[in-house]
């Protein structure tokens, strides 16, 4: 070939003409494909690729022109590598931004250079600029083949490794002609020829591979879709507007500027009052969804507020009404109403942006009910009132919900095998049948819907069984203080038989008989609580004097007798800690035999405050401390509850204290209880 110019000339004219006219065939194949912005990266490197190849079929690899389109495709193509990188590695860091940077920047200072010597100058210049863009141009192509090849390991298969390799393929070429070029200071014209079939083959390649398996570009959302548009139709407004007022400047002589003012005011409010029109943007919305767009919804975005109306604070609005409105929002209903399950029909709940006084007073529907939970079905009423509906439809919707004018669409909220309730929605701004696409979306929220509301009964069936516990609990430990004090009275009245003549008898009798009334009094008042009564904060109690209290309401009983320490404060709650030495001195009294004195025993250590209950009654045997003591309704006392040794425990713990037993069978117990005790710092606090 180097002996008939002709041909190579012929060869590199038709080869980059063919290749042109393939690049340009997928950069327009490329742009209509329904995927987003990274098609435009690829559409790009395509055109540019199918210029540079045009340039030199038409006017020579060596003009200026060419070598400027040149570094346009060269930028294009890196771009592509470095999108595919990002897609491989989605943890990239700056090292391998900088590195794609700095061979851009390569590339683009060897292509200028290239360009400056094509224009000509000087003899010396231009052979110094020529091979210092030869060699900065041989450079960038090896750095863009390195970016290459790490593009092309983070892919297995597919259309990214298809281009990958063509884009490693032309680089390659690059490098041996770029390497030939340096070395003969002139591009060998074969090679150059050979570049064009190259490219023909390369472009088969692609097109081959974008069709099998697709480039997976990045979507463009439809939030940016409709910015983008939104942006053109207001550049196209200001264009109209400069148009106009250009008009006006030519034909308005000396009251030009009067018309423009005039025209920009008046377009501008007119503008204002179309879009501040809901029905306008519903009717735009519609357009677009179904002439631009494959599917009706952005089910991203759509998904989002939705989760986002459900789960906004209970003190914005109740649960019930956010669940109508985030359904009625996916079909832009202006209002909506929840019927829920009522004696085997419906009844009214709650309702958004609906006028309740339009409803009728009872709403019962059982043929609606069972229908829906047969079939699980959406209705639209507006079929309904033409008769175009199903039979089932028409026999099961009752005649006041087709009555309303307002009610559009009939959703179920179906969960497991019931129907947890039905959210009518109202007729939308742009009256519309609806598609398969609404039925769907709709389903699937109505389920969702119906889980929510189905956790939110669950959970207030479970508030109100947590509040009947409560009862049962307080209730059951009240019974049991009831129980202490009928113990006690019982007792009084028995030694009244003996001592009613004894007027030191009589006034103890008075003070015991006006603390158990007292007593039961606080007790029916800790009952009527609606919610479980607070217990103060911790605070020093003097413990001796709490025992000697308790000792003495019982001297009328049973002898109590109080050792030990006398000026050691614990740091409890005073009436819980008086609650559990009234359990443990009344266990320790019916445990011993009259007469036999029950001890109560007080010392501290450096850091707690120890107080022991001893009686030397019956004892228990260590399987019954082990498994049953501390169980409630577990005890040995054919009239007692299995109470006081439960809630003692309790308390003690919630004061930050411990409760122990030893025990013995015939020879007695010791209740053993730690509190925390009150150091000066506390004292101070307190004070």
């Amino acid at each position: 070939m180097r002996g008939d110019p002709a041909m190579i000339a012929f060869l590199v004219l038709w080869s980059h003409a063919l290749a042109a006219l393939a690049f340009a065939a997928l950069a327009l194949s490329t742009t209509r494909q329904p995927a987003g912005s990274g098609r435009i990266v690829l559409a790009v490197a395509f055109a540019a690729t199918g210029l540079w190849a045009l340039a030199v079929a038409g006017i020579g690899g060596d003009a200026a022109v060419t070598q400027l389109i040149n570094i346009a495709r060269n930028l294009a193509w890196l771009v592509v590598v470095h999108w595919l990188y990002r897609r491989g590695h989605a943890a990239a860091g700056p090292a391998a931004a900088v590195f794609h940077l700095t061979v851009s920047a390569v590339l683009a200072i060897g292509g200028l250079l290239t360009a400056m010597a094509a224009q000509g100058g000087g003899a010396v210049s231009t052979a110094a600029m020529l091979e210092a863009g030869y060699i900065l141009r041989l450079l960038g192509s090896i750095g863009a083949l390195v970016m290459t090849r790490n593009a092309y390991a983070a892919f297995a298969s597919g259309a990214p490794r298809a281009l990958a390799r063509v884009a490693a393929a032309m680089w390659l070429v690059e490098v041996n002609l770029l390497t030939l070029a340096w070395a003969t200071q002139d591009w060998p014209p074969e090679l150059v020829a050979a570049r064009g079939i190259v490219l023909v083959g390369l472009a088969a390649v692609l097109a081959v591979a974008l069709q099998r398996g697709g480039a997976r570009p990045v979507q463009l959302s439809r939030a940016a879709a409709m910015q983008s548009l939104s942006l053109l139709a207001i550049l196209g407004y200001f264009a109209l507007l400069a148009a106009v007022t250009g008009g006006l400047q030519m034909i308005g002589g000396g009251h030009a500027r009067l018309w423009q003012t005039a025209f920009v005011c008046g377009s501008t409010a007119a503008a204002l009052a179309v879009l501040s029109t809901g029905w306008l943007r519903a009717w735009t919305r519609v357009k677009l969804a179904k002439h631009l767009f494959r599917h009706r919804y952005d089910y991203r975005a759509e998904w989002l507020r939705f989760t986002d109306t459900l789960g906004k604070p209970e003190d914005i609005a109740p649960l019930d009404e956010r669940m109508v409105k985030a359904i009625a929002d996916l079909t832009d209903s202006p209002a909506g109403l929840l019927l829920v399950p009522d004696a085997g029909g419906l009844g009214m709940g709650a309702a958004w942006n609906w006028e309740v006084a339009a409803l009728p007073a009872t709403a019962t529907a059982p043929e609606l009910v069972r229908h829906l939970e047969a079939t699980g079905r959406i209705v639209e009423l507006d079929e309904v009132r033409a008769g175009r509906s199903p039979a089932e439809d028409s026999d099961a919707v009752p005649q006041w919900l087709i009555d309303l004018p307002d009610a559009w669409v009939v959703v179920p909220l179906p969960h497991l095998a019931t129907l947890a309730g039905v959210i009518v929605l109202a007729r939308p701004p742009i009256d519309r049948a609806l598609d398969w696409e609404d039925f769907d979306l709709l389903k699937v929220v109505g389920r969702q819907v119906a889980s929510y509301l189905a956790e939110a009964r669950a959970q207030a069936r479970l508030t109100e069984a947590e509040r009947f516990e409560e009862f049962n609990r307080r209730f059951a430990f009240i019974l049991h203080d009831i129980k202490n004090l009928v113990s006690q009275l019982s007792l009084v009245a028995r030694n009244a038989e003996r001592h009613a003549d004894n007027p030191a008898f009589r006034a103890d009798m008075v003070a015991t008989l006006n603390e158990s009334a007292t007593r039961m009094t606080d007790l029916i008042a800790r009952l009527s609580q609606a919610q479980p009564p607070r217990a103060d904060p911790p605070r020093p109690v003097p413990v001796f004097a709490l025992a000697q209290a308790i000792a003495g309401a019982r001297r009328l009983v049973h002898p109590v007798v109080v050792t030990g320490a006398s000026d050691v404060l614990a740091l409890a709650d005073p009436t819980r800690l008086e609650q559990v030495l009234h359990h443990l001195v009344q266990n320790a009294v019916e445990a011993s035999a009259p007469g036999e004195p029950v001890g109560i025993a007080i010392s501290y250590h450096p850091d707690r405050v120890v107080i022991e209950v001893i009686d030397r009654g019956c004892g228990m045997s260590p399987a019954f401390v082990r498994d049953r003591l501390f169980k409630p309704f577990v005890s040995t006392k054919a009239s007692g509850f299995g109470i006081g040794a439960f809630e003692a425990r309790q308390h003690a713990v919630a004061m930050g204290g411990t409760l122990e037993v030893t025990s013995r069978e015939g020879e007695g117990s010791c209740f053993r209880l730690t509190l925390p005790i009150a150091t000066a710092g506390t004292l101070e606090r307190a004070a």
